[in-house]
């Protein structure tokens, strides 16, 4: 679903402009806006978009159980599914319902339209009646619950009279632009600050997420909402698609500061962005997760994202509850820590392949440093999750520092140095919990490009490594000038080398 992204320049443009924040600010919701919230009433649900377009190699329902199996642990309530029009899109529909309803998951229907015409209401309410009536649908309010990427100006009454049921229809209309009349709820897919243009804050441009909260609470007048939470987002296409996609967001601590946002705001629904996004870098699901590769094994290989889901669940149950803080729901002490694999100002243009670089000029593209890159910051974060009060210890490099962590939940970032990234914890002069992350911090260029993905590990570290399936580094070598290992982490492993 790389294409989603080209209208998304545009929506987040003109959805901007329809803010109620001023830009540049850094406010949060209004209180009037919260009050219209608390008026919505409803069940409290946590949904992940799920991004059926790259899953067309799955062969049953099978291959979707452990991404069920996840979820539900997680306290994840639904899959969004995103869909296009591919021809495999039905079959995997078929796997990804039949596999939800053995395992006690929920699913919905969530239209990509970049590939669904929003003139083709009544092809939108035609999927939806097929799915409608089988066992893991999601329901809200006794309505079949529908939801969209995009889709300004969809017929909704079409939609309705062609699914012929109820639906209770959130798709992610643009405050301004879509009929906010017409529908039960809205998604609001910008889970990142940004300037207003689908690129990362610049002075005197930066729409916070907290901005764009305000402006759907608005636009819904007491609607549910579904509010977007993200972890990260960064992409380094080049010839592998049509365009060049070439950009990150700010992200650092946004995922630990999003969810303390989540909790304060508390919505009616949440939805994580994503599950399986592999290209945008913020997946929460397993690199395991069986998918086929666009191009995205570049950055996403041996980069692991399992920790992310890890520390979202203390909030997950909190936002559940209706609770502010998090810290009665942590159930075991854990680090979870995550970092990028090179420092930003690391060069990857070089033309000497012996510095690592020279495979950022991609075919009619040169893929200098994404936009964005003076955003992130060189350091190493750390989200400590404890059931009672500790010292952390950090040693990235040359770079070292300790810190006392309460009890809870409490976050914390450290300069980043190249080499070795070390951690610990103790309490009372004991150790609890250490060890050393599987991936350095390096000063040359994985692969020869650009790699503003984030590497997430824990303590304790997980019994197995999580890896890209070799469908899943299908594409891996293309494109490339220098040669790419298939194995990046400080374990051996008998792989054989791209080039």
């Amino acid at each position: 679903m790389l294409q989603r992204l080209v209208s998304l320049l545009l929506l987040a443009l003109m959805a901007s402009l329809a803010m109620t924040s001023p830009v540049g600010t850094g406010s949060t919701s209004s209180s009037s806006a919260i009050a219209s919230l608390s008026a919505s009433g409803g069940e409290k649900l946590v949904f992940c978009h799920f991004m059926v377009g790259i899953c067309g190699n799955r062969k049953s329902a099978d291959d979707y159980d452990a991404d069920m199996k996840r979820a539900k642990e997680s306290g994840i309530d639904a899959f969004a599914l995103n869909i296009g029009t591919d021809p495999y899109t039905d079959e995997q529909l078929r796997f990804a319902y039949l596999s939800a309803a053995r395992n006690g998951m929920k699913v919905f229907l969530s239209f990509d339209f970049n590939w669904w015409a929003p003139s083709n209401g009544a092809g939108v309410g035609a999927k939806v009646g097929e799915y409608a009536g089988l066992e893991a649908q999601l329901k809200v309010d006794n309505k079949v619950f529908v939801s969209s990427f995009a889709g300004d100006g969809i017929d909704v009454q079409a939609v309705v009279a062609a699914a012929g049921r109820d639906i209770f229809f959130a798709p992610n209309f643009h405050p301004g632009q879509g009929n906010f009349g017409s529908i039960q709820g809205a998604l609001n897919w910008m889970a990142w600050p940004s300037n207003g243009n689908n690129k990362a804050p610049t002075p005197g441009h930066n729409v916070t997420v907290a901005a764009g909260d305000e402006a759907y609470i608005n636009a819904l007048g007491g609607k549910p909402y579904i509010a977007p939470v993200s972890p990260w987002f960064s992409t380094h296409y080049g010839s592998e698609v049509s365009y060049s996609k070439n950009w990150v967001f700010p992200s650092d601590l946004l995922w630990y500061e999003r969810w303390q946002e989540i909790l304060n705001l508390s919505p009616r629904f949440v939805e994580i962005v994503t599950w399986n996004d592999y290209g945008e870098s913020h997946y929460v699901g397993p690199l395991s997760s069986p998918h086929g590769d666009d191009g995205n094994s570049k950055w996403a290989m041996d980069m692991p994202h399992n920790g992310w889901l890890d520390m979202a669940k203390p909030f997950i149950a909190a936002f559940k509850a209706g609770c502010t803080s998090p810290n009665d729901f942590v159930q075991e002490d854990q680090l979870v820590y995550w970092y990028r694999p090179t420092k930003r100002d690391v060069n990857c243009d070089a033309t000497d392949t012996t510095m690592g670089g020279a495979n950022n000029a991609i075919g009619n593209f040169f893929m200098g440093r994404p936009n964005g890159w003076e955003s992130m910051k060189d350091e190493v974060f750390v989200v400590s999750l404890f059931k009672s009060a500790a010292q952390v210890h950090v040693q990235s490099g040359d770079q070292s520092q300790t810190f006392q962590a309460p009890a809870g939940i409490s976050a914390h970032s450290v300069p980043m140095g190249v080499g070795k990234q070390k951690f610990a914890v103790t309490r009372d002069g004991n150790t609890v919990l250490s060890g050393t992350s599987l991936k350095d911090v390096s000063d040359t260029c994985i692969c020869g490009i650009y790699n503003f993905n984030a590497y997430v590990g824990t303590l304790p570290a997980p019994a197995t490594i999580d890896r890209l399936q070799p469908d899943a580094l299908a594409m891996l070598s293309k494109g490339l000038k220098v040669a790419c290992p298939m194995n990046t982490l400080n374990v051996a492993l008998a792989t054989s080398t791209c080039t």
